[in-house]
């Protein structure tokens, strides 16, 4: 059976309240015994050394009389609740508060020897045999001329002190229950705000390694545990969100794939049995092997994402002249311009313009770019490039005059093998991949990249780039 942490917290609560009674009912037992009778034989002390110096001096200097002195430690042991006897040196009893003793008579302690008192000044016992039941008895002298004439003896029954440190420690019994009992609001507080909503999280944690990833934790406080599962309901939203995500990758990498593949393979299949005559071979396989590029450049873009997607080893930073770069790959879409009557138009600042970045990498951003504006471009339109310097950055646009992105649209074409509705009639051959990978290859670069387009008006991306310091030096 397993422990669970709310049962440890009982159990430790448990414990507690044992071990709290166990230490009242030894160490603190004794402790407050101990208390108790020193603190009280200390009182005794104190009174039988005021009596040695009043009422029995007096006594032996025969300036009171003995019924006199009788009545006074009678009054005084009713006070104390104790016995009072005045004793000589041999033990003889002088004066016993309990009762009057005839002077002609002799009554002795056998076996009286005050040295039996310890260093504390008092001692426990029958007092050598007399009482029958434990008492704590206190001797002090009665001096005078240099010499002890007798003793003041006060006798308490032990199980007084007994009965005052058990009701002491009654206290310390009552005082620790209600401890113990408000310390149950620290277990309330635990159940309410830790065991409850990590119970939830478990139960949570569960459902996602079951696979449930739209399972959500309802913990809305303000602490660590509502940040722990605000945490996790976002963690196992995005997981949620990559495995649809992944679904749709899978979905359409299988559906590029499968087109030319059928294509490749009904051709191939015609030419074969007949049904294709072979005066139309040639035809057919400039067909099946443009299918074939189709199939090698979706397969290239699907390697050149998985490669930005891996950290580190694909930039080598450089500073070249982005000028440079946008004049090579305009003049590489001439034919493309002149099939569909577009012209581009270069606005850049300066005759050279320093960035630093892969020169190879941002080559493919802006190929991408302007083969997609010239694909969605109007005729007899413009391809507008342009690059500007603000602060260290230098922004360049591609701007088209074509259809547009519908704004709903507009957040989803980062995404891979993703197409607008609009572009489906144009775009027979793209793979859904370019502006995928155009995206990663500028957060590679750490920078971004944004669009502003507005249906049936055109479109514009403008990424930025980190400024060179090379350019200081065409200033100069």
């Amino acid at each position: 059976m397993r422990k669970t942490l709310y049962f440890k917290f009982i159990l430790a609560y448990v414990l507690f309240g044992i071990f709290g009674f166990t230490i009242v009912a030894t160490f603190v037992s004794s402790m407050t015994l101990e208390h108790t009778r020193r603190e009280k034989a200390d009182d005794m002390y104190r009174e039988a050394t005021l009596i040695a110096n009043t009422y029995a001096t007096d006594l032996y200097n025969s300036e009171v009389s003995l019924d006199s002195v009788q009545r006074q430690l009678s009054s005084i042991a009713t006070f104390m609740d104790a016995e009072i006897w005045i004793l000589n040196p041999s033990g003889r009893m002088v004066v016993d508060s309990a009762k009057t003793i005839d002077p002609q008579a002799v009554v002795n302690v056998e076996g009286y020897d005050p040295s039996v008192v310890n260093k504390d000044q008092y001692v426990v016992g029958t007092f050598f045999g007399w009482f029958t039941e434990d008492q704590i008895s206190v001797i002090a002298p009665i001096t005078g001329e240099y010499r002890i004439k007798g003793y003041v003896c006060i006798h308490l029954p032990y199980s007084q002190i007994v009965d005052s440190a058990n009701s002491l420690l009654n206290i310390s019994y009552l005082e620790l229950l209600v401890l113990f009992l408000l310390s149950l609001i620290v277990l309330i507080f635990f159940t309410e705000m830790v065991y409850i909503p990590l119970k939830k999280i478990t139960t949570a944690t569960e459902q996602y390694a079951a696979g449930n990833m739209n399972y959500r934790i309802k913990v809305e406080s303000e602490d660590e545990m509502g940040y722990l599962s605000a945490s996790l309901n976002y963690m196992a939203s995005e997981i949620a969100r990559q495995e649809d995500d992944q679904k749709k990758f899978v979905a359409n990498v299988s559906h590029d794939f499968r087109s030319p593949l059928t294509s490749i393979k009904g051709f191939l299949e015609a030419m074969i049995d007949g049904t294709i005559p072979p005066e139309m071979h040639e035809k057919y396989l400039k067909v099946v092997l443009n299918e074939t590029n189709r199939l090698t450049k979706l397969t290239n873009g699907l390697l050149t994402l998985n490669n930005l997607n891996t950290s580190g080893m694909l930039l080598h930073k450089t500073d070249f002249d982005i000028n440079a770069i946008i004049r090579e790959v305009a003049e590489s879409f001439e034919q493309t311009c002149k099939d569909k009557k577009v012209a581009i138009e270069l606005v850049l600042t300066g005759e050279k313009l320093y960035v630093n970045g892969d020169v190879e990498r941002i080559e493919q951003v802006l190929y991408n770019l302007v083969d997609n504006a010239l694909k969605f471009s109007h005729h007899d339109s413009v391809v507008r490039i342009e690059t500007t310097e603000k602060h260290s950055k230098i922004f360049t646009s591609v701007k088209d005059s074509g259809i547009g992105i519908p704004k709903e649209d507009q957040k989803q074409i980062w995404e891979r093998f993703y197409k607008t509705d609009l572009s489906r009639g144009k775009d027979k051959n793209g793979t859904g991949l370019g502006l995928s990978i155009v995206r990663e290859i500028i957060r590679a670069h750490g920078e971004n990249i944004n669009l502003v387009s507005t249906e049936g008006v055109g479109s514009e991306f403008i990424f930025s780039l980190k400024r060179s310091d090379m350019n200081d030096e065409l200033d100069d």
